[in-house]
């Protein structure tokens, strides 16, 4: 820039901010609307173009630092006396303008570090949740198992305490039709002791009238014997 005049350089200066201006409200806008949208609505290619403005505009700045060191030569330089404080002025003016930008630029990167270490910090968190999670989920897995296998073998034992119930019930049951079963034998056995008892009786008591007839005939022809003897 040496060969330049100094209101050249001022000219391109003026440019060259206007243009960091412009660029600046560009990535504001882009800060803006990548806040207050979701990561999948946002747009990538907006996302993708904000770094290379980022460094495109400190390439800038650093020109218009350029600037102002060759303006503040020139205006020395070339300057008459009369019209050194009106360009000294303008300088001042450019510098201020140049600083306030580089501040503004710097705020940008600071939040969009600070953004990019938050996404960072997020990713691992969640990373670590998920792992944390699946072995949650395995532990559970495990400990449903155990339980399922506790269930079935509670089933199984259940199934078995019924079905040993059942079989004692049969058993008693048979138990009490064997014993009705001999309590009817006694019955019978004693219905047929007693018949025979009576018949044995009665066979005695027939046998002893057949003795008594006997005896009585016997003891009435005897009589008329007596008795007819007597008489004759």
């Amino acid at each position: 820039m040496g060969g330049g005049s100094l209101s050249d350089v001022y000219s391109q200066a003026r440019r060259l901010l206007l243009e960091v201006r412009d660029g600046l409200e560009r990535l504001e806008r882009l800060e803006s609307h990548s806040s207050i949208s979701s990561p999948r609505a946002s747009g990538r290619s907006n996302d993708d173009s904000a770094p290379d403005l980022a460094q495109t505009l400190k390439r800038d700045l650093s020109q218009l630092q350029t600037y102002s060191a060759d303006m503040d030569r020139l205006w020395r330089s070339q300057m008459p006396k009369s019209q050194r404080d009106l360009w000294k002025r303008k300088l001042e003016q450019v510098t201020e303008e140049v600083d306030s930008l580089k501040f503004a630029l710097d705020n940008y990167l600071s939040r969009r570090h600070r953004r990019q270490m938050e996404v960072k910090e997020r990713a691992e968190l969640l990373q670590r949740v998920n792992g944390d999670s699946a072995r949650v989920l395995q532990n559970f897995d495990v400990e449903a198992q155990a339980m399922q296998s506790a269930q079935n073998s509670s089933s199984m034992l259940d199934e078995a305490y019924s079905t040993g119930i059942a079989v004692l019930s049969k058993y008693a049951e048979q138990r009490d039709r064997l014993k009705q079963a001999q309590r009817k034998a006694l019955d019978i056995i004693n219905t047929v002791g007693l018949s025979n008892s009576m018949l044995k009786i009665i066979e005695r008591r027939h046998r002893m009238d057949k003795w008594i007839i006997y005896i009585g005939m016997f003891l009435t022809v005897v009589i008329i014997v007596i008795v007819w003897r007597w008489t004759h």
